[in-house]
């Protein structure tokens, strides 16, 4: 048998119902990997051995005697330092909430621990979680485990960076502007954003944020495996009123055409060779497998980009301007700085313009993706990017913005996207993790899953073997 702790979380759930092994015993086996490979990657900031111990020992009590198990029973996991998990500080990466403990769950944590999981540890973010890279002043940088010289992403590096390297089963994330879709691609990983109103999640540490967040952050999951994105999502999406966006629509939506509009350049964007290479290999793939796919232009994404900055940065000016002064973290003041020179600040009516624009962007991607039910495109439109580029020049930041439309752009629309890991290429920097981006309407997460499985199978990607001898 494998070593427990590289186990899928079907694999696990699949074992532990046959009696191959105990819960506990898969998560003392996820702690001992924590030791061992979480000092050079720094992934996981703060640990719950006690809690995952008291959780595993309840899946295997309730297993002995004959109760029915959640869908994540005895699943490690971690949980993203941005939400709240009672009794554990919601850093969000800053020195300014190190003491911010939540009094009570996420729902989206509650939903987890309701399917069974076993939560190991809190998984590192940038400050403020503004970044595609993950370093901040309270606890530290974390590294790729694939290649150290790449970013493992951001801002759910420590997510992604923990599962790359075998610490749980599945890393909970979250995505506003690519968040969850970018560590899983910079780390080799599949990810997938959900539909605003799928997965409910809110913090009662903090005030309710403004409305562009509330219409793009979205909480999701990252895994080595397309099922255990499926599993991860059936229990993410548990009921839970407590999120006034969370929609009651079921996980598995009507049937409809398996076609596939194959976007290499969406809106013109620029692709490095290597991720066309990827994109016209997928479709191939996809082809082969019966579905069918041609080669489509998409509705307009650079607007959508625009909008999304404008409200992003007016509500960070006006929600979070003074905080990043008082935090003074480095990268964050100066990704704000850039992102700041970038976007010009509006007024209320331009507020209302953007809101408005809204509609007519998210009626022309819903008729796109009516008639073509899934899109193939760029994860980014270049190869994951040297560590901490963003911090290097003005120019260097607005080429990596450049690269994200489809990070920052979907959100927008509120549509879900899934990043499909499909191996490696050489790189700049040596072996480099590379895949690709479904994309579906709203709610139809269950075809990107489709997709996903016909175009990599239902086996996971191996993990990483922690690899920190570059950067």
């Amino acid at each position: 048998m494998s070593e427990l702790w590289s186990l899928t979380a079907t694999e696990i759930g699949a074992g532990l119902r046959a009696g191959d092994f105990t819960a506990r015993a898969v998560a003392e086996a996820t702690l001992a990997r924590i030791d061992a490979v979480n000092g050079p990657i720094n992934a996981v900031v703060e640990r719950c051995d006690a809690q995952a111990l008291a959780a595993a020992e309840a899946v295997d009590a309730a297993r002995a005697a004959g109760d029915p198990l959640g869908p994540l029973a005895g699943v490690p996991v971690t949980i993203k330092v941005n939400v709240d998990q009672a009794g554990m500080a919601t850093t969000n990466g800053l020195q300014l909430q190190k003491d911010l403990v939540a009094a009570e769950d996420s729902p989206v944590v509650a939903n987890l621990r309701k399917a069974g999981a076993v939560i190991v540890g809190r998984t590192n973010t940038p400050a403020f979680s503004l970044r595609w890279f993950t370093r901040n002043s309270l606890h530290g940088a974390t590294r790729n485990p694939r290649n150290a010289a790449l970013t493992p992403g951001g801002s759910s590096g420590g997510a992604a960076a923990a599962t790359a390297a075998g610490i749980g089963a599945i890393g909970h994330g979250t995505d506003i502007a690519g968040s969850i879709r970018y560590p899983a691609y910079a780390c080799g990983l599949h990810g997938l954003r959900p539909s605003l109103g799928r997965v409910p999640a809110v913090n009662f540490s903090g005030p309710d944020r403004h409305i562009g967040a509330q219409l793009m952050a979205v909480s999701g999951p990252i895994a080595r495996s397309i099922p255990d994105l499926r599993l991860a999502l059936e229990a993410m999406a548990a009921p839970d009123l407590r999120d006034p966006w969370y929609a009651p629509v079921s996980l598995q939506g009507p049937s409809v055409p398996r076609r596939v509009a194959l976007c290499v350049a969406p809106d013109g964007m620029e692709v490095d060779p290597a991720v066309e290479s990827a994109l016209r290999d997928a479709a191939d793939r996809l082809s082969r497998a019966g579905w069918i796919v041609e080669e489509q232009e998409t509705p307009p994404l650079r607007e959508a980009v625009r909008h999304q900055l404008t409200l992003w940065l007016a509500e960070t000016r006006r929600g979070a301007d003074e905080a990043i002064r008082e935090e003074n973290d480095p990268d964050s003041s100066l990704v704000y700085e850039r992102l700041s020179a970038m976007t010009p600040a509006v007024d209320v009516n331009g507020l209302l313009d953007t809101l408005q624009a809204r509609a007519g962007l998210s009626r022309a991607w819903r008729q796109f993706l009516g008639q073509w039910p899934v899109m193939l495109c760029p994860v980014s439109g270049q190869l994951p990017f040297k560590d901490h580029l963003d911090t290097e020049s003005q120019s260097a930041f607005e080429g990596i913005v450049a690269a994200q439309m489809t990070q920052i752009g979907l959100p927008f629309m509120g549509l879900p996207g899934l990043t499909v890991s499909t191996g490696t290429v050489d790189g700049p920097h040596d072996k480099t993790p590379i895949g690709v981006q479904l994309v579906a309407n709203q709610f139809r997460e269950d075809l990107l899953l489709e997709a996903g499985e016909a175009l990599v199978g239902a086996t996971a990607v191996n993990y990483a073997a922690v690899d920190i001898s570059a950067g």
